[in-house]
């Protein structure tokens, strides 16, 4: 039997480094985008978390794309 998955939804988590400390260590902090399109590429979920985060001059550090899909027995 073959098994489907059926696109959901995802969430975008970015990662930034918004500055450092007194000690020099860096701050990060982690912002989530929920209700991606679950037909948005990764190209656009990437390019979207970017520019966003250029708004601001904070440095990205990773983008995260998690996707939820059901699974169906067919």
């Amino acid at each position: 039997m073959a098994v489907t998955a059926t696109p959901l939804t995802s969430t975008l988590v970015v990662t930034c480094e918004s500055g450092v400390t007194p000690a020099g260590d860096p701050v990060t902090r982690k912002k989530s985008f929920s209700g991606v399109r679950a037909d948005a590429t990764i190209q656009d979920a990437y390019d979207v978390a970017t520019a966003l985060f250029s708004l601001v001059q904070d440095q990205v550090l990773e983008v995260v794309l998690s996707s939820n899909s059901e699974l169906a027995d067919e």
